[in-house]
């Protein structure tokens, strides 16, 4: 699983006071306060339109690429049901993995292990999970799918639930959530959800980390699921070629990619560097796995749709249809005349 990298400080260090002018720094100035409310809604409406953007990409860029795979590669849309099957299923086994190894040597951030240790094992906890999940797909149900294209399918499907339902959804329902928190009066939510009383000043810090974001951040992320989508796309070709030509090496070298793209941005993070620089190593992944899928491409017909006929063929000049029924008089007649046009 590859999440979504990082979120950057918050831009504007805001907050209201009451019923009163826009507070900055516990000073009240009504003329600055208002020049500097007016900035920030309209960088709310900025991040908010980001947001929506994100949401549209990460949801229909999958839907579309499936669309173009099965018109231009005439491949099932069973195969990338399959892929999205084959996420889940490897989740089922990631998430208690994790938690399993949590309760032996501590959750993250703990004292117990260092970090860059919690960081490996993260990352290969979901290579070895998801490369897996592949592997066993391919060989033990899907044993027709032996084709480049069908992996790209396949691919897509795995990588494309990911970002519909782990990034769609879940950036789509916190910004509702937000959007309904913002400019609403915090103390009664608490009060109606029983929260704590002193939640409401913890809730309210969440609230202003999320508007405060830049509004790149969205499109950032947005980004990042292309990388990542390019990214699963490869590693199915590659370990489709495992199977198919029984070298495991392929499988063991998918699981290590995978664990080498979720550990390298997690220790960007760690490390302190940009949101740019994080997704600039993810697309450096992502060029790799673009680099194997066309590596792998088969030449010649194996290549192209099925229904495809080659070039040699298409150029040739249709011929006329042959009838098997025998022709009548009036069909003999007209013909006799025909020939006698050229009689000498």
């Amino acid at each position: 699983m590859i999440h979504h990298s990082s979120q950057e400080v918050v831009s504007y260090q805001v907050r209201r006071g009451g019923s009163g002018p826009l507070q900055v720094s516990g000073q009240s100035q009504p003329g600055a306060n208002w020049a500097l409310g007016r900035e920030f809604r309209a960088s709310l409406d900025m991040l908010m339109v980001a947001f929506i953007i994100e949401i549209l990409f990460v949801v229909g860029f999958p839907l579309a690429l499936g669309i173009w795979f099965h018109r231009r590669l005439k491949v099932s849309w069973l195969l990338f049901a399959a892929g999205a099957v084959t996420f889940g299923l490897s989740q089922a086994v990631h998430m208690p993995l994790n938690q399993a190894i949590f309760a032996l040597v501590g959750s993250p951030g703990s004292d117990s292990t260092p970090g860059w240790v919690m960081i490996l094992i993260l990352g290969l906890t979901a290579g070895l999970c998801e490369e897996t999940a592949r592997y066993a797909i391919y060989r033990w149900v899907l044993r027709n799918v032996r084709c480049w294209r069908e992996a790209l399918m396949f691919g897509a499907g795995h990588g494309g639930i990911e970002s519909i339902v782990m990034v769609g959804l879940v950036v789509g329902v916190v910004l509702l959530n937000m959007t309904a928190l913002q400019g609403s009066d915090l103390e009664a939510w608490t009060a109606v959800l029983g929260m704590p009383a002193g939640m409401t000043a913890q809730l309210q810090g969440q609230l202003d980390v999320y508007w405060g974001q830049d509004w790149i951040t969205p499109l950032l992320a947005a980004g990042e699921r292309l990388f990542t989508m390019i990214f699963h796309i490869g590693m199915a070709v590659l370990v489709l070629r495992a199977v198919v030509h029984n070298r495991p090496g392929y499988w063991v070298l998918a699981i290590g990619l995978h664990t080498a793209i979720n550990a390298s941005a997690l220790m960007a993070v760690e490390a302190g560097w940009s949101l740019v620089a994080t997704e600039g190593l993810m697309g450096l992944f992502a060029l790799l796995a673009l680099g194997i899928i066309l590596v792998f491409r088969p030449k010649g017909e194996s290549a192209r749709p099925v229904d495809a006929a080659p070039h040699s063929l298409r150029s040739l000049p249709s011929l006329p249809a042959v009838s098997s029924r025998p022709p009548t008089a009036e069909e003999r007649l007209r013909r006799q005349i025909e020939d006698s046009k050229y009689d000498v």
